[in-house]
Formats: C-alpha cells, sequence, structure tokens
C-alpha cells in the first residue's frame, strides 16, 4: 500500500488491485471507494500518515457495486459518523439486497478476466453495507467546503457513479475509464453494457477537468481532459 499526494487536498491510495482515494478537508475526510475485503487497516494507516485520525472521516463514496470498491466499505462505515453515498441504481446491491449483474466479457477481455478472477478468488465477498445517501445525476455533495458532483456513469456497471470536482478540476472515474502500465487510457473492462459505458466515457471526457483519477492505473495529473478526449475519440 502506498500513499501519494497528488493535489493539495487529494491522496491515491495505491492497492496491488486498484486504488481508493482521499479527499482532506480542515472539518473532516472524505474516502472514494474502499479496496478489497481486508483493506480497512491499510486505509487507516494511510489516514494516519497524513497526521489525521480515521474517525476524521465522514463520507465514503462507492462508484459502483464490485468487490475491490465495495470491499471494505462495512468495516470503514463502521469508524464513526460516516456517511456513505452510491449511486441508487447499485445501492441494492451494495446492501447485499440483490445480486448485482454479471459483465459482458468481450472476447479480447477473457485473459484478462479469468486471470483477475483467480487474483480475488483469496478474498472473502464484501460484508454488505449500508447506503445513507442514493445518488442521482447532477446531486452536489460536500467534500468539506469543496463542492463536488455526483454523474451518473452507467455501464460498467447499472449504478456507476463518477464524482466531478469543479472547482479544483478533479474527476474520480471509477471503473469507466482505466489507464495501461504504459500510460494509455482507455474504456474500462468487464462493463455490464459495453456500448453504454463508451457512451459514458465520451460524457466523462467532456468535463473540465486537470486531474482524472481512475479504479485501476496510475491518475493523470495534467490536461486529464485532452487525454480522456484523445482516448474517446479512439
Amino acid at each position: 500500500m502506498d500513499v501519494i499526494r497528488l493535489h493539495p487536498h487529494l491522496h491515491q491510495i495505491r492497492f496491488p488491485i486498484g486504488h481508493a482515494y482521499l479527499w482532506e478537508a480542515a472539518d473532516g475526510l472524505t474516502l472514494i471507494d474502499s479496496g478489497l475485503p481486508g483493506s480497512a487497516p491499510m486505509i487507516a494507516d494511510a489516514v494516519r500518515s497524513l497526521g489525521r485520525r480515521p474517525g476524521e472521516l465522514r463520507r465514503l463514496i462507492l462508484t459502483h457495486f464490485h468487490e475491490d470498491h465495495v470491499g471494505s466499505a462495512a468495516d470503514v462505515a463502521a469508524w464513526g459518523d460516516v456517511e456513505v453515498l452510491a449511486h441508487r441504481a447499485d445501492a441494492p446491491f451494495i446492501r447485499g439486497d440483490a445480486a448485482g449483474p454479471p459483465p459482458q466479457v468481450l472476447d479480447w477481455e477473457r485473459p484478462i478476466f479469468e486471470q483477475s478472477q483467480a487474483a480475488l478468488a483469496g478474498f472473502p465477498p464484501p460484508a454488505p453495507v449500508r447506503v445513507d445517501r442514493e445518488l442521482d445525476d447532477g446531486d452536489l455533495i460536500d467534500l468539506g467546503g469543496t463542492p463536488a458532483v455526483a454523474v451518473s456513469a452507467p455501464g460498467h456497471t447499472p449504478g456507476s457513479v463518477a464524482i466531478h470536482v469543479p472547482e479544483e478540476r478533479v474527476l474520480f472515474t471509477g471503473d469507466t475509464v482505466a489507464r495501461l502500465d504504459d500510460g494509455r487510457v482507455i474504456l474500462g473492462v468487464f462493463n455490464v453494457d459495453p456500448p453504454l459505458a463508451a457512451e459514458t466515457f465520451t460524457r466523462l471526457a467532456a468535463l473540465d477537468t486537470e486531474i482524472a483519477c481512475f479504479g485501476h492505473g496510475e491518475p493523470v495529473t495534467e490536461d486529464a481532459a485532452a487525454r480522456l478526449r484523445e482516448a474517446a475519440r479512439e
């Protein structure tokens, strides 16, 4: 686990599989995604490494229901007065009221999918977690004095949600967008509706963004909108 400062208020928590992101404000912290089951102690260590306390967490935003994003949400939500937010369409899957739909795995994705499933096989299923606030497109979220906007991002899952922070030009894409080891920005893989995911990618690329944070792959920290638009055209 590594903690990387991306912006005066923003830190990436890098896990072996996927990432979480921590937004700092004077009156509390916001965590975007929670990693695989068992990640809560590492997230707590990341918080302490910044001179903050886990009990300062005020909100946990879940970009979608997959286990590498909600795996430790129940543990993190128990740290104190934590509001859990997720899109309305994925909330039943996160709460454990229903099983989420499987992805349409394209032929070229099959080897990657099998590899990822093998890597996840040793982890228990995520514990259900409450969702205190169900998000819709355009909803405002207060990140401790900085406004953010929920952007519906269906396609990867029915209720994937991106978070845009217009004042700071930061975008959290969840798994709609990914970045390869060679630096290329691509449409994320393992989508329940690949054509809809591609449409969502184009919509996210149109936002005014300097820093783009992905669920998988390293963030783009300069002129991210241009990188996303170029990838969307391709």
